[in-house]
C-alpha cells in the first residue's frame, strides 16, 4: 500500500468514525430542554425533557444514567426518539410502513442534524433518520419557542424506491417521559356536555384517546392532554407536560407504560381506514404536536400554552375583537328586514360592535324556514329579506354598528338545489341508505370543484356586503359511509378532506385576512390550533347556562387563551343577567337576548357592562391567566388575569355551591402580582342599586395578597363578584 492510499484509508476511516460518534443534540427553550442522543447503534434516542441544567456539557451520557436489572432484556428500553415497527422494538410505533417490496420492517439510524435560527425566539431543528436497506427517511422536525418554553414537532417522510410505498401509521411525535407515576388529565365531551374532567393513574397498557369522526372531531374526546409525573400536579406544584395535536380531523393519542419507570406518548392524525400510498419522491407531512413542559404545576403549562399561541398561531392574538349581538334566540328562523333592522337598533343601544345575521337568511326553491332544508344554497330569501343581505349591511353601517352573517359551507340539506344539482359533491356510500345527522350530508372537500363551490360562497357574500365584519362558520355534522364519488384511493379520503378544508381557508384568508371569523361546530366540538390559524375564536359549547359555563370555560383555560373563547348571555339558566355576564366577560363577550324585553334595570346593567367590560377587556385577552379556586373541590370558583407589567388584574369569583350553606368562605390567595407594589382593589360591574361591601380605599401589598390573600365576600345571595385590582 503507497503512503498516498494509507494516508486516504486513515481518513477514510476517521470520517466514518466520526459519522458514528455518539451525537446529543439540544433541543433548548428558555427554561426546559428536549435531549436526544445516539446510541452504539446510530439510533435515536429520546434521552431526556425537562428544567434545563445549569452545565449543559452535562448533557451528553444522560442516557447511561439508567441502570438495568442484570441479565435483563434491554430492547424495550430503547427508548427511540421515533419507532418504526417491524424489526427490534415492538413497543407501539409511531410509524409503519409497507416497503414497495412488499417488506413492512423499517430501521431509521441517524444521518445528520441540521439547525437553523429563524428569529431571536425560534430555532428549527431538522434530524434526518434513514433506512440503510430502503431509499427511506424520516426528517424529524423540532421547533422550539424559547421565550414560551413550547415545542412544535412534526416528521416529514419521503422515500426513492422503485415503486409505491404504503404508511401503514405515520405519528407526528414520540414522546418518552421518566418518572415512578404518570397521570393523564384529559377531557370528554357530548353535546351541550363539552370539556368534562377527569384525571386518571396510567397503569399497565396502552390508553388511547382518538376520533374516527371525521369533522367535529372533538365531539367525544379532546386532542389537548395534560400528563403529571410522579404524583397529580395542582396549578402550581408538580411536573407537567400539556400538549395539543394541531389537526382538525381524525387524532389518535396513545399512552403507554413500560419498564416500570417510563411513558411513551405518541400523538398524531388517526390511522383509521387511512392507509397512505407514498409516491416516489413525495414528501408526506405529519400535523404538528404542540407541547410544553412545567416543572411548576399546571398553570405555568397552560400560560405557556396561552402566550404562544397568541403570539404565533391563533389568528390575529394579539388583536382586538367585536362583541356580538346574535339575533338566533331571538328570531330563530322566523324574521324579516323590520325584525332585523330593529336588532340592527339594540345593538347600537346595548353598546355592541356587530350584529350577526344568523341560520334562516338563505334558500327559496327551499327556503331555509327550519333545519330541513336549503342548506347548501346560499342564495338570500327573497321573502324574508326583499332589500337582500347588502341592504342589511348598510342598514347596520347606518346604525353606527357592524354586520357579520353565519353560514354552514361544508353541508347540504337533501331538500335543496345543491343536493339536486350536484350529487356528486355529496359525502356517501354509493348503494347504501343516506343517514342524516341533524337532517344534513356533508359535502366533498376532497373535490376541487366542491372546494371551489366554498371559496365562492364566501366570496360572494363578501362581494354583496364589502362592509362584511364578522363571519361565524358552523359544522353540524359528522361524516357517515365516507366516501368519495370521485376520490381515487378512498384510503385517502379522511386526510383529504381536511387538506380541502385548509385549502379553502388558505384561499379565504389570502384575500381577507383579517374579518374574524368565529369556529363553531355544534357546540364546542371543533377546537384545534390548526383550525385556529384561520380563525380568530371559537364557539366553546351551545350549553350556555351561565353554571355549567364556568366548568367548560375552566377547562378550555388549560389549552386555549380566553380572547379565543366566545361566551354569550343568553336566556339559557334561571341565574340573574349580572351572574350570567359576569361568567361571559371571562373571555370574548357577547348576547344572544331580546333586548327589547329586557327590565330597565337589566338594560341599564348590560349598556354599563358593555362599558365596564371595554375598560378591561385588554387585560382578560392579552393578560396572563391564573387560576385561582378550582370550581370543583370548592363553593367559590375564582380566576384572575394579570398585566404583564402587573400593576393591573380582574379577577372573577362564581359561588357554585349546589347546596344553600352558611360556612366560612376562607381569602382567596391571588397570583402574578409583584410583592413589592400596593394595591387597590375594587368591585366592578355592580348591578343597578347595589353597593358593594367592599372597601376600595383600603391599600394591600401584593405580598400581602397572594400569602394570605382577600374574600371577596361571594355567598348564596352574592353569586358573582369582579373585581379589579389596581396598583397605586
Amino acid at each position: 500500500m503507497t503512503k498516498k492510499h494509507f494516508i486516504f484509508s486513515l481518513l477514510f476511516m476517521a470520517v466514518r468514525l466520526c459519522s458514528f460518534a455518539q451525537q446529543t443534540i439540544e433541543i433548548a427553550t428558555k427554561n426546559n430542554v428536549l435531549i436526544l442522543e445516539t446510541d452504539k447503534d446510530n439510533t435515536l434516542l429520546s434521552s431526556y425533557i425537562g428544567k434545563k441544567l445549569d452545565n449543559t456539557a452535562e448533557y451528553p451520557g444522560i442516557q447511561a444514567l439508567d441502570k438495568y436489572k442484570p441479565g435483563s432484556d434491554d430492547l424495550l428500553n430503547k427508548r427511540e426518539a421515533y419507532i418504526a415497527s417491524g424489526s427490534l422494538n415492538l413497543m407501539e410505533p409511531a410509524l409503519t410502513v409497507s416497503h414497495a417490496d412488499g417488506n413492512k420492517s423499517t430501521v431509521l439510524t441517524f444521518s445528520e442534524v441540521k439547525t437553523e435560527q429563524l428569529d431571536q425566539n425560534r430555532k428549527l431543528t431538522s434530524i434526518v433518520l434513514k433506512d440503510q436497506k430502503y431509499k427511506f427517511q424520516v426528517t424529524l422536525k423540532y421547533l422550539a419557542y424559547f421565550n414560551e418554553n413550547v415545542i412544535e414537532q412534526w416528521a416529514e417522510i419521503e422515500h426513492h424506491e422503485k415503486g409505491n410505498v404504503v404508511l401503514k401509521k405515520y405519528a407526528s411525535a414520540n414522546l418518552t417521559l421518566s418518572g415512578r407515576k404518570f397521570f393523564l388529565k384529559n377531557q370528554y365531551s357530548g353535546a351541550t356536555r363539552e370539556m368534562r374532567s377527569e384525571e386518571q393513574q396510567l397503569l399497565h397498557g396502552i390508553k388511547t384517546i382518538d376520533s374516527k369522526l371525521g369533522t367535529r372531531t372533538n365531539l367525544l374526546h379532546s386532542s389537548s392532554f395534560m400528563v403529571s409525573i410522579d404524583q397529580p400536579a395542582t396549578e402550581d406544584i408538580g411536573e407537567v407536560i400539556a400538549g395539543s395535536l394541531a389537526w382538525t380531523g381524525n387524532f389518535k393519542l396513545d399512552f403507554e407504560t413500560f419498564d416500570e419507570y417510563y411513558l411513551r406518548v405518541t400523538a398524531g392524525i388517526n390511522n383509521f381506514s387511512s392507509d397512505y400510498t407514498l409516491k416516489t419522491g413525495e414528501n408526506f407531512i405529519t400535523p404538528r404536536f404542540v407541547y410544553t413542559y412545567s416543572s411548576e404545576g399546571k398553570g405555568v403549562a397552560s400560560r405557556n400554552l396561552q402566550n404562544w399561541a397568541r403570539n404565533y398561531q391563533l389568528l390575529d392574538g394579539k388583536g382586538e375583537r367585536s362583541t356580538i349581538l346574535n339575533n338566533w334566540e331571538t328570531t330563530y328562523f322566523d324574521f324579516n328586514d323590520e325584525k332585523l333592522n330593529e336588532l340592527t337598533k339594540d345593538t347600537k343601544k346595548l353598546g355592541v360592535d356587530v350584529f350577526l345575521l344568523d341560520d334562516g337568511w338563505f334558500g327559496n326553491k327551499y327556503p331555509r324556514n327550519g333545519s330541513t332544508s336549503g342548506l347548501g344554497d346560499w342564495q338570500y330569501n327573497r321573502q324574508k329579506l326583499k332589500n337582500g343581505i347588502s341592504t342589511l349591511g348598510k342598514e347596520a353601517t347606518a346604525n353606527g354598528v357592524k354586520f357579520g352573517i353565519w353560514i354552514e359551507p361544508e353541508m347540504v340539506n337533501p331538500k335543496s338545489e345543491l343536493y339536486e344539482n350536484h350529487p356528486d359533491w355529496i359525502i356517501r356510500q354509493p348503494e347504501r341508505k343516506e343517514y342524516y345527522m341533524r337532517n344534513q350530508l356533508v359535502l366533498d372537500l376532497t373535490n376541487p370543484k366542491v372546494q371551489d363551490f366554498i371559496y365562492k360562497t364566501v366570496d360572494d357574500i363578501f362581494k354583496e356586503v364589502p362592509e362584511l365584519a364578522f363571519i361565524k362558520w358552523d359544522c353540524n355534522s359528522l361524516i357517515y359511509n365516507a366516501n368519495s364519488p370521485t376520490l381515487k384511493n378512498q384510503d385517502h379520503f379522511y386526510i383529504e378532506y381536511i387538506r380541502g378544508l385548509n385549502s379553502v381557508l388558505e384561499r379565504i384568508r389570502k384575500k381577507y385576512p383579517k374579518t374574524p371569523m368565529m369556529l363553531c361546530a355544534g357546540g364546542g366540538s371543533r377546537v384545534d390550533y390548526a383550525a385556529l390559524k384561520y380563525f380568530t375564536e371559537f364557539w366553546p359549547s351551545d350549553n350556555t347556562n351561565p353554571y355549567d359555563r364556568i366548568f367548560i370555560q375552566w377547562e378550555y383555560s388549560y389549552y386555549f387563551p380566553s380572547i379565543a373563547v366566545d361566551n354569550h348571555i343568553t336566556d339559557m339558566g334561571k341565574q340573574p343577567i349580572k351572574f350570567k355576564t359576569d361568567v361571559a366577560m371571562m373571555g370574548k363577550l357577547g348576547y344572544d337576548v331580546r333586548v327589547n324585553e329586557l327590565s330597565k334595570n337589566d338594560l341599564l346593567f348590560s349598556q354599563n357592562a358593555v362599558k365596564t367590560y371595554n375598560n378591561f377587556k385588554d387585560i382578560v385577552w392579552h393578560g396572563q391567566q391564573y387560576r385561582l379556586q378550582d370550581p370543583y373541590e370548592n363553593k367559590i370558583a375564582s380566576i384572575a388575569y394579570v398585566n404583564d407589567a402587573k400593576d393591573q388584574a380582574i379577577v372573577f369569583n362564581y359561588y357554585v355551591a349546589t347546596l344553600f350553606t352558611n360556612g366560612v368562605i376562607l381569602p382567596i390567595k391571588l397570583k402574578g402580582l409583584d410583592p413589592a407594589k400596593k394595591y387597590k382593589i375594587e368591585e366592578i360591574n355592580l348591578y343597578p342599586g347595589t353597593k358593594s361591601p367592599i372597601d376600595s380605599a383600603k391599600v394591600y401589598s401584593g405580598d400581602f395578597l397572594m400569602k394570605v390573600g382577600f374574600n371577596p365576600e361571594v355567598n348564596a345571595y352574592r353569586t358573582s363578584v369582579v373585581l379589579k385590582v389596581q396598583a397605586l
